[in-house]
């Protein structure tokens, strides 16, 4: 038995890992509870035994993340999109574990961005994944980070797709908006990922919590909804479970946000990334 909510559901962000997490159960508790698509961003690539020596050793990182689509896709109702990048963790994996210099590091993440932007232009994924650390960094890890940022930016604008960020914790962004801005790619285009309910500067992906999403439902403001859900059996409560977007969409509903939904699951997402949640649903599946 499958809630409908009588609208699409779109988890902004999470991820999934059939070789060492729940994998395809946990897309099936998703759809049990109403939820219909997603965009799977591929885990970081230290955590599928990546250390990435030259860009292209990031590409078995998106062809796995590849995989895991196509198996969500056999069981939503509606469809599941693929998101590539280099986390901004990397960064200090490469410097502080591995030796390399900032400069070296940013050249490779950016590298690895290149490998990602790949499959976007083929149109085997639909955005792309960068940003800068959440905790406190050298400022020459800073800068070469902000520099990785930027030719995501690069990327972005060239493939006319969004860009989601990854960034410490922040109700305004302006900086980043700003730089999208300076090399063509619209700062709607970029996606705030783990945000708060408001944000100024680019488009935020909001947690799943209920003060973050009362916030953005009554900001009237375009949002995006997300779990961060980890696929880690060695992280269990680490961030929200995948059943939580379709529970917190019944919550908004039950409270009267229906425009707020509406915001979250149908029209940000075809403004921000150009995917129509509709018209990929099949209300029969």
């Amino acid at each position: 038995m499958t809630d409908d909510l009588d609208t699409p559901v779109l988890d902004d962000h999470l991820h999934l890992d059939p070789r060492h997490g729940r994998g395809i159960d946990a897309v099936e508790d998703f759809v049990r509870l109403g939820g219909t698509h997603l965009l799977v961003v591929n885990k970081p690539s230290w955590h599928l035994g990546v250390e990435p020596d030259e860009p292209a050793d990031f590409r078995p990182v998106f062809e796995e993340t590849l995989d895991a689509v196509a198996a969500a896709n056999e069981v939503l109702p509606g469809r599941a999109w693929p998101v590539l990048g280099v986390h901004p963790g990397l960064i200090s994996r490469l410097v502080d574990e591995r030796g390399l210099s900032p400069e070296d590091a940013r050249d490779l993440m950016c590298g690895g961005l290149e490998v990602a932007s790949e499959f976007v232009a083929d149109d085997r994924a639909l955005a792309l994944k960068s940003g800068r650390p959440h905790y406190d960094v050298s400022d020459a890890v800073w800068d070469a980070s902000n520099a990785v940022t930027r030719r995501a930016f690069e990327l972005g604008a060239a493939l006319d797709c969004a860009v989601q960020l990854h960034t410490e914790a922040s109700e305004d962004l302006t900086d980043l908006a700003e730089a999208a801005e300076e090399v063509g790619l619209d700062p709607a285009n970029v996606v705030k990922h783990y945000a708060e309910g408001r944000l100024a500067g680019p488009t935020p992906s909001v947690m799943s919590e209920k003060d973050r999403l009362e916030r953005a439902a009554e900001s009237g403001e375009p949002f995006l909804m997300e779990t961060d859900f980890v696929d880690d059996p060695e992280k269990p409560g680490m961030v929200l479970g995948p059943k939580t977007v379709p529970r917190r969409v019944r919550w908004l509903l039950e409270g009267g946000y229906d425009d707020a939904v509406r915001t979250a699951h149908v029209e940000t997402p075809r403004a921000v990334y150009g995917i129509d949640t509709e018209a990929t649903l099949d209300r029969d599946a």
